[in-house]
């Protein structure tokens, strides 16, 4: 399947380029297919969101049959990079053989990898994701992996073979934002070259410009926009939250202070006393 990158209208060419396994992607959104009104507003919502990247669960698609078959057709029209997921596998095996379908339906070895834990948070369960990734690694697979915060798992799933890692803010479809910005800020320090994309509970356009703020590469959401009134204003208002947190980043924001700090030095002021009699 052939794997454009988009050059997309309004982005801002003075911005670090974003890079993934030593390819440039024009966007720092990345954005899921799921959970649209229609399949029309959802070609929609990515155009208004200058997508780089969309991500397709094949395990669902795969299930509608017929629909699903339509719905891969306009993914290709979209004329973006498929980044095919594993959603909704239980265990490593399953997610490899997942992925491994993906690639020859896509052509791309590209893959979101998934391995879900518990099936009321979504929590990624570590350990198969761990076993997973090493194997598609040798397999000559470029792993994006959904993990946590958490600095030991993100070590291993980088000696596993991932150059990429994809931290959630917050549980799948929970819309609560960056839920540990702490674990999330230190992530960043830990893995200073390293690219970090959220991935999932993202569920306001300041979400994704406060990720962004905190030095991460790419925020991917799909709920926040698919389930909003109005998908496709809401794609241009995530699109605009990612360039502007991004700006901000890359233009040095101020520390946070606990006192106050005049904008206008107090020393060498001169002050005129206005009842002062002659």
């Amino acid at each position: 399947m052939n794997q454009p990158t988009p050059h997309l209208t309004g982005s801002r060419p003075d911005l670090a380029p974003l890079v993934f396994y030593g390819e440039e992607i024009a966007s720092r959104l990345l954005l899921g297919t799921a959970l649209y009104p229609s399949p029309q507003i959802m070609a929609d919502a990515v155009k208004a969101a200058r997508a780089g990247i969309v991500t397709v669960s094949l395990r669902r698609e795969q299930a509608r049959g017929r629909t699903g078959e339509r719905f891969l057709e306009l993914i290709r029209a979209l004329d973006v990079r498929v980044l095919p997921n594993t959603a909704g596998c239980r265990t490593a095996k399953e997610a490899i053989a997942t992925a491994e379908m993906a690639r020859e339906l896509f052509d791309t070895p590209w893959i979101k990898l998934e391995v879900i834990a518990n099936p009321d948070t979504l929590q990624p369960d570590l350990f198969g994701l761990v076993e997973a990734a090493g194997v598609l690694s040798r397999e000559g697979f470029r792993v994006f992996p959904y993990t946590t915060e958490d600095l030991g798992a993100g070590e291993r799933l980088l000696n596993a073979g991932c150059r990429v890692l994809m931290p959630w803010g917050a549980p799948i479809g929970s819309g609560q934002g960056l839920a540990n910005r702490f674990g999330l800020r230190s992530m960043r320090a830990y893995f200073p070259d390293v690219p970090l994309v959220i991935d999932a509970g993202i569920g306001a356009p300041s979400h994704a410009a406060a990720a962004m703020e905190h030095g991460y590469d790419a925020v991917l959401l799909n709920t926040a926009v698919a389930k909003a009134g109005d998908p496709v204003a809401m794609a241009a208002a995530f699109a605009g939250a990612i360039e502007a947190g991004r700006t901000g980043f890359e233009a040095g924001l101020i520390e946070p202070r606990d006192m106050a700090s005049p904008s206008t030095p107090v020393a060498g002021t001169p002050f005129f006393e206005l009842n002062r009699k002659p």
